[in-house]
């Protein structure tokens, strides 16, 4: 399934850069257990790697990512950022359940011109050119 190879690439991409994140040693000695369920069960391809590179970062380092902060993006098979499709869709249900940042791709910057002035108002964007920048910005150490 799309979100069983978004979590493959994202555990690859953490074991090729898990030196340069500081969790090395703890990434080695950690068992993981992945669930995704698509709740709303509409079966829409997951955009969901960089988040799960930001929420390994987290527990590994036992340090919360900011609040109210939605992550945006994911990898290719070679570890590169791949931008979203569409931003006004999920930065709309974001704000709508109260995120108030969202860490987007810097490919992604120029589509946030066609975000609705609301949502620009109320969700600042935070733009990462990779998931380790992403990952650091995501739990205030950058």
């Amino acid at each position: 399934s799309a979100m069983r190879d978004s979590i493959q690439r994202a555990f690859a991409y953490l074991q090729g850069h898990k030196v340069e994140m500081g969790i090395g040693q703890a990434f080695d000695t950690t068992d993981y257990y992945v669930e995704a369920i698509d709740l709303l069960t509409n079966n829409v391809a997951s955009e969901a790697g960089t988040a799960l590179v930001v929420a390994i970062n987290s527990a590994l380092r036992k340090t919360p990512v900011l609040p109210g902060l939605l992550v945006l993006g994911d990898l290719t098979i070679q570890g590169n950022l791949r931008p979203v499709r569409s931003l006004s869709e999920p930065l709309q249900m974001a704000m709508d359940n109260g995120a108030r940042k969202a860490l987007i791709p810097i490919e992604n910057k120029r589509n946030f011109l066609d975000v609705s002035a609301d949502i620009m108002e109320r969700v600042d964007p935070v733009f990462y050119g990779d998931p380790v920048t992403a990952a650091t910005k995501a739990l205030g150490i950058a």
